[in-house]
């Protein structure tokens, strides 16, 4: 949860770089003199590494051991990070985002598929939720620290405060991958902090229905992986989430700015949303996991976070206070969706080689609508943002559409089981 935490700040925060101090003329576009158009371009060029380097990070996680290949993850994006302070130009923000991707691209795929490795498919979700709400966490400690930064830092020691920005924010990550890489657990086979009763009961309980740190990927499991064809559904669902998750990750300080609050307000205006955001998360997938309800917990979530941004888009351009109350809904149900479809995705995986390729392939696959989700929230639409709410309330209905379609499949597939064999989990 730290970890993830630490990578959504260093990811999220040139959200809050563009609009700090702009009243003062002195955010990050004004004075890298960049267009809209150039920072749309820094904003995808990550999306583009993030997507690359995904499916290989999982292969090479298995192969160097969990601890000592996050830990250098986070030291290398957390010294990303922090070079993005020195940036002159807009060659060099693109150049030190599409490394940030890079180096960003192997954690979130990477949790997920250690879970696999040590809790059962039931208790997937809410673990996976707490990891995810850290991004709502992280929106609201980003937006906080913002704040702080461009009331004291700006000018100091000659440096624009979005620079400080970046310093500061960058400098946790490169200190945690030290303790990463002592305490980070592995696999339940190999922990030294486990005696040997202890990890035969943890290897007992997940055999058969996870993955065991032992297994070797083979290429039988690969193909089978690749062309199943129900899970590429499962990805494009994940496309659809990613659209809105993406696009309220990096334009919520935006669009609150397009609100009414401006200056430093608009920081510190994006930290309700977030922290809603983060109890909702967690809650969806509670009951996701106490109910064995994964399908339906996402299918909700899209509906009402695909409703609210209807509510948004539609709402008279002066109705500040009406549209922020719905930012808070959807903001919140976009992140809750993420973790019982990923919960559901992986409890119907049934082999390592499948978790090592599904689950980054997924993740991957929904950076397509994360550029989507770059693209859609102009400038020039403000206050209502017309085309990014309805946009991200297209994708949200269509996602909801594909969950139940899904659900609809696992539930004949499973009267059409003969007696004792595995069901498909709902």
């Amino acid at each position: 949860m730290i970890i993830h935490l630490l990578c959504f700040i260093d990811r999220s925060n040139i959200g809050n770089a563009k609009v700090l101090n702009r009243d003062e003329g002195n955010s990050l576009v004004q004075t890298l003199n960049i267009s809209n158009e150039q920072y749309l371009v820094a904003l995808m060029i990550f999306i583009v590494a993030f997507t690359i380097v995904q499916t290989p990070s999982n292969y090479m996680l298995k192969r160097f051991r969990p601890s000592r290949w996050m830990a250098l993850m986070m030291f290398c994006w957390g010294a990303m990070t922090m070079l993005l302070a020195a940036v002159k130009n807009y060659s060099g923000l693109v150049a030190l985002r599409f490394f940030l991707g890079a180096f960003e691209s192997g954690l979130f795929p990477g949790q997920v598929f250690i879970l696999t490795f040590w809790y059962r498919p039931e208790e997937r979700a809410v673990r996976i939720a707490l990891i995810v709400a850290c991004s709502s966490l992280g929106g609201a400690f980003g937006g906080a620290i913002a704040y702080g930064i461009g009331r004291n830092l700006n000018g100091v020691h000659g440096l624009e405060a979005w620079r400080w920005l970046f310093l500061i924010e960058g400098a946790p990550s490169c200190l945690a991958a030290i303790l990463c890489a002592l305490f980070f657990p592995d696999f339940p086979e190999t922990v030294s902090w486990l005696s040997d009763e202890e990890r035969e009961l943890a290897t007992q309980r997940i055999k058969g229905v996870a993955s065991l740190g032992s297994d070797k990927i083979n290429w039988k499991e690969a193909k089978a992986t690749l062309m199943d064809w129900r899970l590429y559904a499962h990805y494009i669902a994940y496309i659809s989430n990613s659209v809105s998750f993406s696009s309220n990750s990096l334009f919520a300080p935006t669009i609150v700015a397009g609100l009414g609050y401006t200056g430093l307000d608009a920081q510190l205006f994006t930290v309700p949303p977030y922290a809603i955001g983060f109890v909702v998360t967690v809650t969806v997938a509670w009951l996701a996991d106490r109910y064995e309800a994964r399908s339906w917990a996402t299918f909700c979530s899209m509906i009402i976070g695909g409703v609210s941004f209807i509510v948004e888009g539609a709402l008279p351009a002066d109705a500040f206070k009406a549209r922020y109350v719905f930012l808070c809904f959807a903001l919140s149900f976009s992140f809750s969706c993420t973790a019982p479809s990923l919960s559901w995705l992986t409890a119907n995986l049934r082999s390592t080689g499948a978790a090592t390729l599904a689950v980054p392939l997924n993740v991957a696959f929904g950076q397509l609508g994360q550029i989507i989700g770059v693209y859609i929230y102009k400038d020039s639409e403000a206050p209502g943002f017309p085309t990014g709410h309805f946009t991200n309330a297209g994708f949200m209905l269509e996602g909801a559409i594909i969950i139940m379609s899904l659900r609809l499949f696992y539930v004949y597939k499973n009267k059409r089981l003969a007696p004792g064999e595995r069901k498909w989990r709902l």
